[in-house]
């Protein structure tokens, strides 16, 4: 059950590091863009994955990498990008809602990419338990009135496509860590978490280089924030990334849906947001599908 911990504590973390986001994106208020915000969680994460690799492999021998690891943690970390885009393009056709539900189709998503890719399977108690907390995490987060026509077709159709990168993403890192020939799981997890983000740092770099330099120079500035949202951003995908070197990515990612219920909770004790029926009704569905997953 070492898995279940680590996913909940890396769902907590991430919600540390979406509220430092959220602060950071406000204090920088028309210097940051989206995807300037976005690039601070890797930026600002790659130091610390390497410090935790440094002293990790300090007096243990590093894993032997083959291509299969090398191939697979680079599609992982394009494909997760790729899957950000995605659900910012949703989001920017105002379905932030939309959006956000149907990219929580990652889990189902997972399960079937899990299995042709690595032979992965599930039970059915494990299936009904996504099943389950998928129509919780889509009843939170669909608005009462959604929007109608292209805007809505549009954000629900990019947040499959995130879904489905996110899907990828996980597997691959699974694919990634699996692959080494040696080394327990937190070794595995760790070198793959550098890699990683070492390629989305570097190719999100580039394309802000090219596409919002002024951009670029804005995260750079703001390393202070940065350097907070960095260590709890490394820290959470320590914590996936070790949970799914141990467990079928699918369980992972399904588990880590708590992070909604995290959220709601910051929401209504931090920011003194009022809660609505559809977010107590959700939240009793996605513990119900996390109770049958555990």
């Amino acid at each position: 059950m070492l898995w279940v911990w680590l996913t909940l504590g890396a769902a907590l973390l991430q919600n540390v590091r979406s509220l430092l986001q959220r602060q950071l994106s406000a204090a920088e208020a028309g210097r940051l863009t989206v995807l300037g915000a976005t690039y601070v969680r890797f930026l600002y994460a790659v130091p610390f994955a390497w410090l935790g690799a440094a002293l990790l492999f300090a007096d243990r021998p590093v894993p032997e990498a083959g291509p299969a690891f090398w191939l697979s943690s680079a599609l992982g970390g394009v494909a997760q990008i790729g899957g950000t885009a995605a659900l910012l393009g949703s989001f920017r056709r105002r379905s932030f809602a939309v959006g956000t539900a149907f990219s929580k189709t990652e889990a189902m998503q997972t399960a079937a990419f899990g299995f042709v890719l690595l032979g992965d399977s599930l039970s059915s108690l494990a299936l009904a338990g996504i099943l389950v907390s998928l129509v919780g995490v889509v009843v939170m987060t669909v608005q009462d009135n959604p929007r109608k026509g292209a805007d809505w077709q549009g954000g629900a159709g990019l947040g499959v496509l995130a879904g489905a990168a996110f899907a990828v993403a996980a597997v691959c890192y699974r694919g990634a860590a699996l692959s080494l020939p040696e080394g327990a799981f937190f070794e595995r997890a760790v070198a793959t978490l550098a890699v990683a983000l070492t390629v989305q740092t570097v190719a999100m770099g580039l394309l802000l280089r090219l596409r919002e330099p002024r951009t670029l120079a804005a995260v750079l500035a703001a390393w202070r924030p940065g350097a907070a949202v960095g260590a709890a951003g490394a820290l959470a995908s320590a914590g996936w990334f070790s949970a799914m070197t141990l467990q079928n990515a699918a369980l992972v990612r399904a588990l880590g849906q708590v992070e909604l219920i995290f959220a709601f909770l910051t929401s209504v004790w931090l920011f003194q947001e009022r809660v609505r029926w559809r977010d107590a009704a959700g939240g009793g569905l996605l513990l119900v599908g996390v109770a049958l997953l555990i």
